[in-house]
């Protein structure tokens, strides 16, 4: 048996292989150097061009484009109507940024367990935590994985409520053959370098409601609005203080760009997936991502599940030996209500969601972007067999 790198050993790799990493090529580059040299670098036609052609992939009626995906998440909440007093179900494996919208907006995330098979919001649980006070749903499409759409927008609408899809870690993911970010009220994507497609930050809401539409412009821009126009042509109004959540067009100029390969970095990143599962598939001690036969899943990231009474290691010395090997593997994501704001907050504890916690405890995220070579993926899956084969009992 090799020795482990962490035990003095030599390491799979010589150098680290990122979890996740932005693809940037000469014509993004020359997308955005063209925009720099131009009339227009903010609030301008690329934004406009950008909004249209992701609402035209998604095959969504609108699109908003802003700052980032946090600053969208807060938007398509302001919009919602959430406010002080509201309630909103959310998934509590995400990144913080999906409750922590709810709170910008004075409102309170209530947290639904999750489905132990595919990790998303379970949406029988979603019915137990509904109150008089609940305003919106916040399903998360985890790892790129679509949640329950169905089930979910059935019970928005028996309930009134507002569903913010958080596909953050989706686009280009489908449900029963339609693009995610059409199919709830609103969807909320992320162009984080380490997304499917990247404007270095970014974020976008997705939506067929006009309304919704207008009114989260209207929120990204101060909340101006000019409707006087006898008053002057300079003339404004503010009614509902919104923020600055604007985008660049040198931005959205690279994402234009980066939109005509989301398809091509999509298949990729399910290529390597399916390596990853058939690789894996006789090793016992660890459990692998499954896919239903009615979802695309745009694999955001791959996480494996330790089965952890299988091997002489917890969680942390195996995490630790793979980055060892140089592999750099991650954790998504520490429960969001164990941490110590909405303990402290709201009195959430250990226990309030079992079946996620209990994923989060055995949890690792490997490798995986539409840059990695085929000798990179193989690095990957040679690591993960020596350690899980050094530790298992």
């Amino acid at each position: 048996m090799r020795r482990l790198a962490i035990e003095g050993g030599t390491p799979v790799r010589g150098t680290l292989l990122p979890y996740g990493h932005q693809w940037i090529d000469d014509e993004d580059i020359a997308s955005v150097v063209e925009v720099l040299r131009g009339d227009w670098i903010t609030q301008g036609p690329k934004v406009d061009e950008f909004e249209r052609k992701i609402a035209e992939y998604c095959g969504a009626q609108y699109a908003v484009a802003l700052s980032n995906g946090t600053a969208a998440l807060h938007a398509a909440c302001a919009v919602a109507g959430v406010s002080n007093g509201s309630e909103v179900i959310t998934s509590p494996i995400t990144f913080a940024a999906t409750a922590n919208a709810v709170t910008y907006c004075g409102g309170k995330p209530v947290f639904a367990d999750i489905r132990e098979d595919v990790l998303n919001i379970d949406h029988n649980e979603i019915e137990r935590k509904i109150t008089p006070r609940t305003r919106a749903i916040i399903p998360v499409d985890f790892a790129g994985y679509p949640a329950d759409l169905d089930e979910i927008m059935a019970i928005a609408e028996q309930r009134g409520l507002v569903v913010v899809e958080d596909a953050a870690h989706a686009l280009g993911a489908e449900y029963k053959g339609q693009k995610v970010g059409r199919l709830a009220h609103m969807s909320v994507l992320s162009f984080h370098p380490v997304k499917h497609i990247s404007t270095g930050e970014g974020g976008m809401v997705v939506t067929d409601g006009r309304e919704f539409c207008e009114k989260l412009k209207v929120f990204r821009h101060h909340g101006i609005v000019k409707e006087k126009v006898d008053e002057g042509a300079w003339h404004y109004e503010i009614y509902n203080p919104g923020h600055n959540f604007r985008v660049t067009d040198f931005q959205c100029a690279l994402g234009i760009s980066q939109l005509k390969k989301l398809d091509r970095f999509v298949e990729r990143r399910r290529e390597i997936a399916a390596t990853y599962t058939q690789a894996f598939a006789e090793i016992e001690e660890i459990i692998t991502p499954i896919e239903e036969s009615h979802v695309k899943v745009a694999y955001h990231i791959y996480v494996i599940q330790l089965r952890r009474e299988m091997l002489r290691a917890g969680r942390k010395e195996v995490f630790e030996a793979l980055r060892a090997e140089n592999i750099g593997v991650n954790v998504h994501y520490v429960p969001v209500h164990l941490h110590p704001f909405y303990r402290k907050r709201f009195g959430y504890k250990r226990g309030d969601c079992p079946k996620a916690e209990r994923y989060y405890d055995r949890a690792i995220t490997l490798p995986i972007f539409p840059r990695m070579t085929d000798d990179d993926v193989a690095d990957v899956i040679e690591a993960v067999n020596k350690v899980i084969s050094h530790y298992k009992k």
